[in-house]
């Protein structure tokens, strides 16, 4: 039980690696606060299924890309749960085009849900930890974010920006034993990449090193060891986890 007692807030936690650090985290100890978006059906009833381990878990409705909605967010988990220990900003959308066709609506859609919504959360849940002086935040970024990718300059521009944002947190909340440190998953096997075609599948699956996409409990480990007493001296670092795509 690494995360046994301690509180967690995960952003878009009903799908994917969200839901996946949720389990995790869930599975080692941890009350869990996670938020969606749109399926309300779905989140209570992962709500109910984790509730089921013992621990406390609850569903907030919650847009991370807003400030006022992450702000009555905070407010509402820390009533609701007493304290927050660790932070995963994981909470993302893509609206992948080519510059020439990109629209000014689906740059800010991206820019807002993906790197706006992790200064939201960060700003309101670091009141708490800087008075704890102790807590974990969590940033998922790509490896999109490291080596760019055709047709997602603004998902690649989110997760880029996500990485500086990670390394400059690290730095201000250091001597507070607050730890920043952000995550880079490569492809992994998720609703979004399940339906690709399979003539696309072979030409990822051609970029990584190992010959397969990862799976999303693997990137929810990397999470659990940075949420954990395992990594007090780990900060301002960017674990990818990619198959060694990028090394």
């Amino acid at each position: 039980m690494l995360l046994n007692n301690k509180t967690a807030l995960v952003t878009g936690g009903t799908r994917g690696i969200g839901h996946a650090i949720v389990k995790k985290f869930a599975e080692q100890g941890c009350n869990v606060a996670f938020t969606y978006v749109s399926s309300e059906e779905k989140a209570k009833l992962f709500e109910s299924e984790l509730n089921a381990l013992g621990i406390k878990a609850k569903a907030y409705k919650s847009d991370a890309g807003s400030y006022a909605e992450s702000e009555k967010l905070v407010e509402e988990v820390i009533k609701g749960f007493g304290n927050l220990d660790v932070l995963v900003n994981n909470a993302g959308v893509t609206r992948d085009n080519l510059i020439l066709r990109m629209s000014e609506q689906q740059w800010d859609e991206v820019i807002n849900a993906n790197l706006k919504s992790v200064f939201n959360l960060t700003k309101h849940v670091s009141k708490v930890m800087l008075r704890n002086k102790r807590g974990s935040i969590i940033n998922l970024t790509s490896i999109v974010g490291v080596n760019g990718q055709a047709g997602q300059s603004n998902y690649s521009a989110s997760k880029a920006g996500i990485i500086g944002f990670t390394k400059s947190i690290a730095d201000e909340f250091g001597s507070r034993s607050i730890r920043c440190n952000a995550i880079a998953p490569g492809f992994i096997e998720t609703d979004m990449t399940m339906v690709l075609p399979e003539e696309t599948k072979k030409g990822i699956l051609a970029q990584i090193p190992m010959k397969r996409m990862g799976q999303a409990e693997e990137v929810a480990n990397v999470a659990l060891f940075l949420a954990s007493e395992l990594s007090t001296y780990v900060s301002g670092q960017v674990i990818s986890v990619c198959g060694a795509m990028s090394r």
